[in-house]
């Protein structure tokens, strides 16, 4: 653990577990689109706060995805399943963000809630929190 970075590794857990209570309360207004992304936010500001604890920061949400595969799931820190959920993530908040025509629809909202509060867990438990 990176001591240095120590604020800024809470300060980014605190963001995924907001944005997570986000999501929630978004895909229970129907929000699904927005409950998608809010997910995937929730993943990806655990994935920075864990390559923090590395040393490692970036500034392209590509960038961070491409290092956890790197340095947490090929070393199995992180399972295969995990990183899938990542990039499914990402994927799923590009068309809540930019899909125009197309919507994330009820299940997968709850999927993505659900994938991105799992991520979250195993970033705390890797982080001893």
């Amino acid at each position: 653990m990176r001591p240095e970075h120590e604020q800024e590794i809470a300060a980014n857990l605190e963001r995924a577990e907001q944005s997570i209570q986000a999501a929630r309360d978004l895909a229970a207004k129907g929000y699904h689109d927005f409950a998608a992304s809010r997910a995937y936010y929730a993943a990806f500001y655990s994935a920075t706060a864990i390559l923090l604890s590395e040393g490692l920061d970036f500034s392209k949400h590509s960038g961070v995805i491409a290092s956890i595969h790197q340095q947490f799931v090929k070393t199995a820190k992180l399972s295969k399943e995990q990183g899938k959920d990542l990039n499914w993530l990402f994927e799923i908040r590009n068309v809540g963000d930019y899909g125009g025509a197309a919507h994330v629809s009820p299940p997968q909202a709850e999927r993505a809630i659900q994938a991105a509060e799992s991520f979250l867990n195993a970033i705390k438990s890797l982080l001893n929190r």
